[in-house]
């Protein structure tokens, strides 16, 4: 049986897709300078190039779903929030585990991955660090007041602060003052794990 068209509802012609590319443009640059990201910032988050960026920023550029993606991805926005088109985001942000503009550092002994979406004006960063056996994640002081919170997932670290230490293993969680210089360390034989909240004051 056919379902009779609803009444009192009215249709919403689709917005035409130049006027969308126009705002894509403005949009992008507006985010960029917010941000004081270059062009080249944006391209290596972005895995955009330099001169797609620069066309799309002037409106001289149509670009691919997929180039648009991954813009709003090195913003941390979904397509909705990027081309400010409500109804098209969703109420569930989510980071994927293989998306690389989230990773804050990634080296052969230190992998540090935001968990918290990067659009997000806020006081709170929620973190995950892998350590190598022997690495260690070294951090010059934070702003006054700020204070970390970590959990070991797996493996054993040591957490140094202010001239203290101590060992954790999995399972166990440390608070310490970050606006002092301030070290997370993988003291274990093994791979660790840790997540990390940092609260700024």
């Amino acid at each position: 049986m056919k379902t009779p068209p609803s009444r009192g509802r009215p249709r919403v012609a689709p917005e035409p897709a130049e006027a969308i590319h126009q705002r894509l443009g403005g949009r992008v640059k507006q985010l960029r300078s917010g941000r004081g990201w270059s062009l080249e910032a944006l391209a290596a988050a972005s895995g955009v190039s330099r001169s797609m960026l620069s066309q799309i920023e002037r409106d001289r550029a149509n670009p691919t779903l997929a180039v648009t993606l991954r813009i709003a991805r090195a913003f941390g926005l979904s397509l909705g929030e990027l081309l400010e088109m409500p109804g098209a985001a969703s109420a569930v942000t989510v980071i994927r585990g293989d998306d690389h503009a989230y990773h804050y550092r990634s080296d052969e002994t230190c992998r540090v991955r935001t968990l918290s979406p990067l659009n997000l004006e806020k006081d709170v960063e929620f973190y995950e660090v892998r350590l190598q056996s022997g690495g260690a994640l070294r951090s010059a002081p934070h702003f006054e007041g700020t204070r970390e919170f970590l959990t070991v997932q797996k493996g054993r670290i040591r957490v140094e602060s202010a001239g203290d230490a101590e060992e954790l293993n999995g399972g166990d969680s440390a608070s310490y003052r970050a606006d002092v210089p301030h070290a997370i360390i993988n003291s274990g034989a093994g791979a660790a794990i840790v997540f990390l909240i940092v609260i700024y004051r």
